[in-house]
This record gives C-alpha cells, sequence and structure tokens, in this order.
C-alpha cells in the first residue's frame, strides 16, 4: 500500500467526513486493509460502468493486483472495447432530458444507441467490433472449441486485429488490462448483451451452434472450483466489491451459499469483505438495495464481515475509491 498519498486522496481525506462522503473513505480504507492483509478482492461491475470510461481508474487497478477476479454484464465486457476502438464517434446529448421522441427517433436513424447523455456509435462500435469477433466464433465453431465469452474478447484483444481502431490511450481500458494479465472474468447473462444478440442471430440463422459459447452455469461451476482455491488458506479470504446491482453482483455472490448448503462444505468462507456503491431502494423488494445485513441471512456475509454501502453515483463514488487505494 502506498504510505504517502496523492493530492485527490489527501482532499477525500480532509472533506469527506460525514454521510456518503464518510461511508465512501470507511469503505476505501476497509478495501485497503483487506489487501493488506493478504485478502484478494472480486470487483463486479453492473450498469454502463465501461461506457462511463471507468477503465480510466479500473484498469490500473487490474495493473497493480488491486483485483483478483471481475464479474461483469455482457454489456461492461463489450463496451469497453468500444470504446476504444470507436471513441472519437461517439456523441455526448448533455441535453439528453430535453429529447423529444422524434430526437431519439432521428439518433436511430443516424445509427446512435443512446445511454443516458451518451450515444455509441452502432458502425464504428457494434459492427467493428462483430466483423472480427465472428471469425474467432467462427473458427472456434469449425475446430469444435467451446470458450466463454470473456476469453473470446481476450483472444481478439490479444490477436491486435483490434489496434488498427484504436482512439484511446490503450492503457485506459480496463479489458486490456485485464486481457494482458489473462484476470478471470465471469460474465453472467452474456446473452443480454449486443454481441450475445448478435451470436444468437448466428445461431438461429445456422452458422455457429449454441455449445460453441460456454453458459452461465458453467460460469458458476467455474466460480466455484476457482472460490475454494482462492478462499481458503490464504490471507483473509475473499472481499466482495459491488458497483451497482443487478445480474453482475447478485450471481456471484451467490457461490458461497452455494457451496455451503448445495455442495454440503460447511468449511466453506463467506466473502470476507462486503462494499457495495448503489442507488437502489430497498422497499421496493429489491435484491440488488438490500442493506449487507440481508445477506447475512442468505448466507452469504458473516456477521464479523466488514460492511459498507454508499448511496450514490457509482460513475462518481468508483473512481474516487479506486484512487484512494492507488495513493493517488
Amino acid at each position: 500500500m502506498s504510505t504517502t498519498k496523492g493530492p485527490i486522496s489527501q482532499f477525500i481525506e480532509k472533506n469527506y467526513l460525514h454521510f456518503n462522503a464518510a461511508a465512501l473513505v470507511d469503505a476505501a480504507k476497509g478495501y485497503e486493509t483487506h489487501l493488506a492483509e493478504g485478502g484478494k478482492m472480486m470487483v463486479t461491475l453492473a450498469g454502463a460502468m465501461s461506457t462511463a470510461e471507468l477503465g480510466i481508474s479500473l484498469a490500473e487497478m487490474i495493473r497493480q493486483d488491486k483485483i483478483a477476479i471481475i464479474s461483469c454484464t455482457g454489456a461492461n465486457l463489450e463496451e469497453d472495447i468500444m470504446n476504444l476502438v470507436a471513441h472519437s464517434h461517439y456523441k455526448r446529448v448533455p441535453h439528453y432530458r430535453d429529447l423529444s421522441p422524434q430526437d431519439e427517433w432521428d439518433l436511430l436513424e443516424n445509427h446512435y444507441n443512446r445511454v443516458t447523455d451518451t450515444c455509441i456509435p452502432e458502425e464504428e462500435a457494434f459492427r467493428r467490433l462483430q466483423k472480427h469477433i465472428y471469425k474467432i466464433w467462427k473458427d472456434a465453431d469449425t475446430n469444435g472449441d467451446r470458450f466463454f465469452p470473456h476469453e473470446f474478447m481476450y483472444k481478439i484483444l490479444l490477436s491486435g486485429e483490434l489496434e488498427q481502431y484504436y482512439e484511446i490511450d490503450p492503457k485506459n481500458s480496463w479489458m486490456l488490462a485485464a486481457a494482458e494479465k489473462n484476470l478471470p472474468i465471469v460474465v453472467p447473462g452474456w446473452e443480454d448483451s449486443t454481441m450475445g444478440n448478435i451470436f444468437a442471430s448466428y445461431v438461429i440463422k445456422g452458422q455457429i451452434k449454441p455449445a460453441t459459447m460456454k453458459s452461465g452455469i458453467e460460469y458458476m461451476a467455474w466460480l466455484a472450483d476457482w472460490y475454494i482455491k482462492n478462499s481458503e488458506g490464504k490471507g483473509i479470504g475473499i472481499g466482495f466489491f459491488q458497483i451497482g446491482g443487478g445480474i453482475a453482483g447478485d450471481f456471484p455472490i451467490c457461490v458461497v451459499p452455494m457451496l455451503y448448503q448445495d455442495m454440503e462444505m460447511p468449511e466453506i468462507p463467506f466473502w470476507s469483505y462486503f462494499c457495495q456503491i448503489s442507488d437502489s431502494t430497498t422497499s421496493y423488494g429489491s435484491y440488488s438495495g438490500a442493506v449487507p445485513n440481508e445477506k447475512i441471512t442468505w448466507g452469504k456475509l458473516d456477521i464479523h464481515t466488514p460492511k459498507f454501502i454508499v448511496e450514490s453515483d457509482a460513475t462518481i463514488v468508483a473512481p474516487l475509491i479506486f484512487a484512494w487505494i492507488l495513493g493517488q
């Protein structure tokens, strides 16, 4: 850990003293302590964090071994690469709240898909990636090989085929940093993504077999094996840092109760740190917004697990926590 903190961390320590700001500091210090004591950390990415360019801070966290494994949606998996190869073609719409249905239709007609204030360009992002990834999918299919969604993405990144399109500094792509380290990733519900939809279209056309892409059940089985190997006898276990809610967090956190209850492994350690950055409201019956203590009843967290929740905007909070951990 950095013994001397940089100006961002100094600002945080001086000013972030109460409420969600204080929770941010507590969570960051807890993360730091967890790593210092030999623990590993899973980070989960929901929403459109890649389009929010979280890679600027997340990639450095990966390079500095502050993250052991990532769980993300299919959208986050692909959108970091799309930003890498098509950044200059993105369109920002700061007045998005004022758009009429006709304005939205005009964006569609111009092949822009909007995420809040940011429009992803279909041709330069989706189709550019599709053109190259299809060959890798097809080659695997022809050879009878099967891979996980993130493994196909690693193959395309490490092949160098996309370098001709790079439009940002590659050091700001978290997927490139992850590929270079062969960082473990699980992508639950990958089919709910643009590349997942495109893969499904090839299956429907009879061009690729569904089994060429490994499934979510196989991701869970793989994660169970990884968790067993990485949580016992090494430091203080594995922490869980959840950005947003949804399947990216709900899927992997369940590996612990599954091993404990369904695999009948009562000695399996609970998650040894938990933090969620969320704006979800518990009163609506939301799993994503459940306060950490509720997770005790599901066999996910222990009574003694350090627990933090920052009820705020992850696009603001996550880079600040990462800056703290990186000593910036």
